[in-house]
């Protein structure tokens, strides 16, 4: 009976386990954040925290969902999906130009969150224009109409709450300056340990959000009387549209069977594979209301705690006369910051590039070569943000207790060690897919159905592969911030941030090349060899640079 209950309801109970585990955590962060932060920060990371968990439901979801809702090959889906994360990115630099001029930081954050809110409703309404198993082309303009208003409000909301959390720390360590050269140094060496804990609560978020759509598709299924599986989608869509090949057909009716509740018979397969389609695609559709009501729920605790929050500080002009020598020298200061600032982006483009596969060539590989029969491929990507919450209070006191001991480490080598960990998971990679002799995923995509289950690797594969990604993230995506806080002239606060988020947009357009070389290259280790090259490159490219970066942000 234990054993039936546990079957049934896996996701839930994982679900629990890890809330159990993450709350102690939570509870920590608030009260560090209280006790050693500016006032703000928690209420900037709580409306982070809510807009984060609205997205990542849908960044779970959103690569396997396109292929099964429009039978897309995960190549076509992995660019539409790559150009969303593009446009998420890359809008950050005109909001944060627009706030910057219109100094209404605020406003356009609050606006952000009503346009991204709208696009989550879009998204929520089943539509298929009467056959699921061959929806029109408009109903796919319409979802791409959906994430374009989801960019577009990530664009204005996501680099201006950062352009104030930096103003926090401006202010926090302009008031430590008026007691002394001690409290200051103090003040300083937690601006890092900030940026880390407003980066922990958009994982609290992330950790919740994977197990969304996954639960509701697989309640409505059940509810039509079918049991999950994963390459059911793609062989319905092929028996639709007439092109199974090889062992697809005799792959179909396997699953098929094994997929209907009760040892039901399945009947004729086109109305079988219609139906599924429907149901399959349904419960992820409603999930998305969850994320309007995440997008609402973070504009509330924002507008609730604005006043608290502090507007970045335009750029005033002294009525005092300014020498000559004055001027050239603080030009040349702000160009000295504004190259070490675009260094950085060229090295941040490479680890995106190869951090985002989680929703690409790591979701295909999830599904199709792990064995992840009874989770969900889409829960797999709770363990980050999972990490990210487990592992950040420990890299905090390891780089407090450097501190203490005089041996801090500066952000640009941290982001390099991270650059070297973040190869180390793709080496790994690597040897998983040599030694299990991995083909292409066409070539093993088109397997008898009892040579994959076969060759498949343990789920333990993808918990190894996040522990190292989500370790190079925590050296690098919260410090990055913190670095752009530390470089950006005053005057251009949401801009710079708005840089660093188009650095991310350019390695981004360019993850869907993971999934192209999952599916194409003969061996896939090939593939896990890219990437691990282009981390490791760009790890010796911010060594080299490391001393004139350390000297620009002192």
């Amino acid at each position: 009976m234990l054993l039936d209950l546990w079957n049934n309801n896996r996701m839930v109970f994982m679900l629990i386990a890890i809330l159990i585990v993450v709350l102690p955590f939570l509870i920590y962060y608030l009260i560090e954040a209280r006790k050693k932060h500016p006032k703000g920060l928690i209420s900037a990371a709580l409306s982070n925290m809510g807009e984060r968990f609205g997205y990542y439901i849908m960044n779970a979801v959103l690569l396997l969902f396109l292929c099964s809702k429009f039978g897309i090959s995960d190549d076509a889906a992995g660019w539409i999906y790559a150009v969303f994360y593009f446009l998420i990115y890359v809008l950050s630099l005109p909001g944060g130009i627009l706030a910057d001029r219109l100094q209404n930081y605020k406003g356009i954050i609050m606006l952000g969150l009503i346009v991204m809110a709208t696009g989550y409703l879009i998204l929520s309404v089943p539509v298929f224009g009467g056959n699921p198993g061959s929806v029109p082309t408009w109903i796919l303009v319409l979802t791409c109409f959906a994430l374009l208003l989801i960019a577009s409000g990530n664009g204005l909301f996501k680099g201006n709450l950062q352009a104030i959390v930096g103003q926090l720390y401006d202010n926090f360590e302009a008031e430590a300056a008026k007691k002394g050269p001690e409290e200051l140094a103090i003040a300083k060496s937690r601006r890092d340990s900030g940026f880390q804990i407003f980066y922990v609560f958009i994982n609290i978020g992330g950790v919740i959000a994977p197990f969304v759509a996954p639960l509701l598709r697989s309640a409505l299924l059940k509810m039509d009387g079918f049991i999950y599986n994963a390459d059911l989608p793609r062989l319905c869509h092929g028996f639709i549209e007439g092109t199974l090949k090889g062992d697809d057909m005799q792959n179909l009716t396997t699953l098929a069977q094994g997929s209907v509740l009760n040892g039901g018979q399945v009947g004729d397969m086109a109305t079988f594979c219609t139906n599924y389609l429907e149901s399959f695609n349904t419960g992820v559709h409603y999930s998305f209301i969850a994320s309007a009501v995440a997008m609402l729920i973070s504009f509330f605790i924002f507008v609730a705690t604005r006043k608290s929050l502090p507007n970045p500080v335009k750029k005033i002009k002294e009525a005092t006369t300014v020498s000559k020598e004055e001027v050239t020298a603080d030009a040349k200061e702000i160009k000295q910051r504004m190259y070490a600032l675009f260094a950085v982006l060229g090295v941040a483009v490479f680890f995106w590039f190869s951090f985002h596969q989680n929703g690409q060539s790591l979701s295909v590989f999830a599904r199709d070569f792990c064995n992840t029969s009874s989770i969900a491929p889409e829960i797999w990507q709770c363990i980050n943000p999972f990490f990210v919450i487990v592992l950040t209070p420990i890299i905090m006191m390891i780089f407090a207790s450097l501190a203490r001991k005089g041996k801090e480490i500066s952000t640009p080598r941290k982001i390099a060690f991270g650059m070297f960990l973040a190869a180390s998971a793709y080496i790994f990679l690597i040897v998983i897919a040599a030694n299990n002799g991995f083909p292409s995923g066409t070539e093993f995509k088109s397997l008898p159905e009892a040579m994959k289950e076969s060759m498949k690797a343990g789920p333990w594969v993808l918990i190894v592969t996040y522990f190292f990604l989500t370790v190079s993230e925590l050296f690098i995506s919260p410090l990055g911030l913190s670095f752009v806080s530390k470089v950006a002239p005053t005057h251009l606060q949401g801009v710079c941030q708005g840089w660093w988020l188009t650095a991310t947009a350019v390695g981004n357009l360019f993850i869907a090349l993971g999934v192209t070389m999952l599916n194409k290259f003969p061996h896939q280790w090939q593939c896990w060899a890219v990437f691990a090259a282009f981390c490791l490159i760009s790890m010796c490219v911010m060594l080299g640079m490391v001393k004139w970066l350390e000297r620009v942000t002192k």
